[in-house]
């Protein structure tokens, strides 16, 4: 079970990129192109948004069963240990969150303009948030592409 999670978490993971980009992309180009925000533009948010919170699920899920995820003393001298107990969680979750913000409050919004921009922003520094916290090859922290 532990494996199959993993491989579903990574996978997923570009997924949940290709669709905050694209949310980005149709919301950037609605900003800066005066558009009227139209069905397809809150489809790409909402797609985001759905996948993002599968994504949480199945993290959360992992987190509490995970070896590389530790609450016992000595955790924060261990950088893998601590990227995976503190570090990728606590940001995820931020990031998350801004987006969840930002799609609920776009929706209420009244102005399409406020739209676009709302959700670029939001989308925007939580797909940064996100590429910080994705636990890439190069980081060193034992984990693969897939």
């Amino acid at each position: 079970m532990y494996t199959g999670l993993i491989h579903a978490h990574s996978g997923l993971r570009w997924i949940v990129l290709v669709l905050i980009i694209w949310a980005i992309y149709k919301a950037i180009s609605g900003w800066t192109g005066e558009k009227q925000y139209q069905k397809s533009d809150q489809l790409a948010a909402l797609l985001a948004l759905i996948f993002t919170h599968i994504q949480l699920l199945i993290g959360l899920v992992l987190y509490f069963i995970s070896p590389k995820v530790s609450f016992e003393s000595g955790v924060m001298e261990s950088s893998v240990l601590r990227f995976y107990t503190v570090e990728h969680i606590t940001m995820m979750l931020i990031a998350i969150g801004l987006i969840t913000f930002g799609f609920s409050t776009a929706k209420k919004m009244d102005r399409s303009l406020s739209k676009h921009k709302r959700i670029a922003i939001t989308y925007g520094i939580g797909l940064l948030i996100m590429i910080a916290s994705i636990p890439w090859p190069f980081r060193g922290l034992g984990t693969g592409w897939f």
